[in-house]
């Protein structure tokens, strides 16, 4: 069963009411200009009516209006004519209200129509007129301020809702212009590739095999983020971690590059963002020494110094570095690395290191939601 009197907002809405009703039910008693008629029971009537007057206002108003016939004040009846206009506004029940403080202002008074018509007027707009104005103009503004509430919600719904389409319209674009450019390229060249091995023998077919093998392998991958800038999809093959090393050298050793990989054993269990971080700066530094430096010897080394996992990759300045040999570059490889490493929580640090090259990223063993 729902109780009678609730009051929203916590215990001071409802101190609030409860010094309202005491001091207006000590002028009710009190500030009278003739005895009150049982005042005990005058004095409970009309603190109960105006302790309840938010959720009950009519019949608050109708007690006080009461209590105002038996010789209390008039200052309750004005307070319970504000609540019921506030709280309804325009309505049959406030019409209702306003004709019965009237008759309660009317009977006691013991008015002389021909003399005291104008003293009536004037303290009928006073006492019950303003209140009753004041309470629906504020009943009007909280229904205002509601509707621009709600407007202005509507309104962020409606951008967020349009944010969101824009961001999927630009994902599905992105995502026509890498297969119809990106995936094309690669297709002809696993394509082309294959017909070297057909071909070609000895060390031409080893190296197309090379090439057909990392273009097939590139080819899957793109469509796996196809379908994730397209659809949304997140079910796509999850990224290698520190156990995917070990073919990435393989990959590194079959184009060219002599790479040596030092691990501990067993491998460090570290939590899945740092994996990715340090497979992926693994990832992009070989590819740089394909690139830039190609035949160098590369050494991928993963140590763990107490609380933190070490990746290195450098190599020995040994490569071919002639600029006719190296491939175009987006220069967003390193910016990348430095953004998935920081996300991960490491910190990452690229430099010369005597004629080669070295790449160094520090991870956290332990990220901060574990050590909650």
């Amino acid at each position: 069963m729902a109780p009678i009197v609730r009051w929203a907002g916590g215990p001071r809405p409802l101190l609030f009411d409860l010094a309202v009703a005491g001091f207006f039910t000590w002028l009710a008693i009190t500030h009278v200009s003739a005895p009150v008629a049982w005042p005990p029971v005058v004095a409970a009537a009309v603190f109960g009516a105006l302790l309840v007057r938010r959720r009950f206002p009519l019949a608050a108003l109708v007690i006080a209006g009461a209590a105002l016939v038996a010789g209390a004040n008039l200052l309750p009846l004005v307070v319970a004519v504000y609540t019921l206009a506030s709280r309804r506004g325009p309505g049959w029940q406030t019409a209702a209200g306003g004709a019965v403080a009237l008759a309660a202002f009317l009977l006691p008074a013991g008015i002389r129509w021909s003399e005291d018509w104008p003293y009536v007027l004037l303290g009928a707009g006073v006492f019950l007129l303003v209140p009753l104005l004041a309470g629906l103009w504020w009943h009007q503004r909280a229904k205002l301020l509601a509707a621009l509430r709600e407007r202005a919600e509507q309104a962020e719904r409606e951008r967020d809702l349009l944010t969101e389409r824009a961001v999927v319209a630009e994902r599905r674009r992105i995502a026509g212009e890498m297969h119809d450019v990106v995936a094309h390229r690669v297709s002809v060249i696993a394509v082309q590739a294959g017909a070297l091995t057909v071909t070609c023998d000895g060390q031409a077919a080893a190296a197309a095999e090379v090439i057909r093998q990392n273009s097939t392998a590139a080819l899957t991958e793109l469509r796996e983020v196809l379908r994730v800038l397209r659809d949304g999809e997140a079910d796509v093959h999850p990224a290698s971690g520190l156990d995917g090393l070990g073919a990435l050298v393989d990959d590194a050793r079959a184009a060219g590059t002599r790479a040596e990989l030092s691990v501990p054993d067993p491998l460090p269990e570290v939590a899945i963002p740092v994996g990715r971080a340090a497979y992926r700066v693994v990832q992009e530094a070989l590819t740089n020494i394909g690139k830039h430096a190609p035949g160098a010897r590369a050494r991928v080394a993963v140590a763990v110094r107490g609380a933190e996992l070490t990746v290195e990759v450098a190599d020995d300045g040994s490569g071919d570095r002639a600029p006719a040999r190296e491939l175009p570059s987006s220069g967003f490889g390193l910016v990348g690395m430095r953004e998935r490493v920081g996300l991960a929580g490491g910190t990452v640090h690229t430099g010369r290191s005597g004629s080669g090259f070295l790449v160094r990223a520090v991870f956290p063993l332990t990220t901060d939601e574990e050590a909650g």
